[in-house]
């Protein structure tokens, strides 16, 4: 820039030194009729405006010069992901309340113990219920006997049919009663309801328990995680139960391989969005309940041309386009601008559905400060 305006600055002092001895050597050979050495005059005025005009197209050219980085367009797999954010979770999470209220004669386990479906965990103080149990036994017992006598009786024709169908009535009766007793006093035993850990333990022994928000302990079962979330309703055709979820866990800085296994059949109205639930694996025992978890879920795929997101640039009138390298030497070339269709973008990268092919290289760094046409250094 400075060199070019020193040359001007010359060329207008030149032309102002000489423009009074001009005009006057121009006037006088037009009053003299001399044409020959007019047109000799115009020739050398021709030729200074040449060489500045050459001058300048040099320095202009090496003003459009610019430093960037190509890379060659390559034909690769596209994946479009739908990102969002959900929390992991188990269907075997739970606070366990006694059934039956009383004192906490026996506790059997602590917190980090791992129990099996059906261990006993405590009792209840079950207030007299075994001495219960044991009359309606006895009673039932009773009832039988004389419920098999009166029947050997009556199939013999002896005695009436009301003494045997009262004898049948009372042995039903007491051995309802057993039962009955029985189902309550089950009620004082404390048992896992599936395999688990014991998380906490909120109760000690001795301790006069009831059904509460707290509960006596709490049972997790990490083997049958999932997560959960909610997606826009514009996405329930391309969801469906298999489909591969990457499930990144902030907490953890993993990545696990998941897949979707219930899709909801119902449209929240107040958010226009469907649940969904995507099992994950769990081999390093690391998830916990209520994590937060980001999920990637691939709702496109294609084989094609894809570029980097930032390379695409936008014209006035909304066209796409991008820097081609023309004439390439492996050094040097020349940018020429591509008008490119784009497709679906995901992770700063973009698909181009025409415009390019597998055989052009583009600029992927400098996009900004180049034009159709300027001289490209790699």
């Amino acid at each position: 820039m400075k060199k070019i305006f020193i040359l001007t600055a010359s060329v207008l002092l030149l032309i102002s030194c000489g423009k009074k001895e001009d005009t006057t050597s121009i006037e006088k050979l037009i009053e003299a009729k001399n044409v020959k050495a007019l047109q000799e005059k115009k020739v050398a005025l021709q030729t200074e405006i040449t060489k500045i005009e050459t001058a300048l197209a040099t320095l202009d050219t090496k003003k459009e010069e610019a430093l960037v980085s190509v890379a060659p367009v390559k034909d690769t797999l596209f994946n479009h992901y739908l990102d969002i954010q959900g929390s992991v979770n188990t269907k075997e999470n739970m606070l366990i309340q006694p059934e039956f209220s009383g004192n906490l004669t026996s506790l059997t386990v602590k917190a980090g113990d791992h129990v099996t479906k059906g261990q006993v965990l405590g009792r209840v103080d079950d207030a007299g219920m075994s001495q219960q149990l044991a009359n309606a036994e006895n009673q039932y017992a009773l009832a039988k006997t004389t419920f098999e006598r009166q029947k050997n009786l009556w199939d013999k024709k002896i005695g009436s049919e009301i003494q045997f169908l009262q004898a049948q009535t009372q042995m039903v009766s007491a051995q309802k009663g057993v039962a009955q007793i029985k189902a309550q006093l089950a009620k004082t035993v404390i048992r896992a309801p599936f395999s688990g850990t014991v998380d906490e333990v909120f109760a000690e022994k001795g301790q006069v328990v009831a059904p509460s928000m707290q509960g006596l302990m709490r049972i997790v079962n990490l083997g049958n995680m999932y997560v959960s979330t909610s997606v826009p309703e514009t996405y329930i055709g391309k969801l469906k139960v298999g489909t591969i979820v990457d499930v990144y866990l902030t907490s953890l800085g993993k990545t696990y391989k998941g897949k979707v296994r219930q899709v909801g059949n119902f449209i929240n109205p107040n958010n226009r969005s469907f649940g969904i639930e995507v099992s994950i694996p769990n081999p390093d025992n690391l998830l916990r309940p209520n994590q937060v978890a980001k999920l990637k879920i691939t709702d496109y795929t294609s084989h094609g041309i894809v570029v980097p997101s930032n390379v695409i640039q936008e014209d006035g009138s909304g066209s796409k386009f991008v820097y081609t390298v023309n004439g390439s030497n492996g050094k040097t070339g020349t940018a020429k601008k591509v008008f490119v269709k784009v497709g679906q973008s995901s992770d700063n990268l973009t698909e181009i559905l025409s415009g390019l092919s597998k055989d052009d290289s583009i600029v992927t760094e400098g996009v900004n400060t180049i034009s159709d046409g300027m001289k490209l250094n790699f």
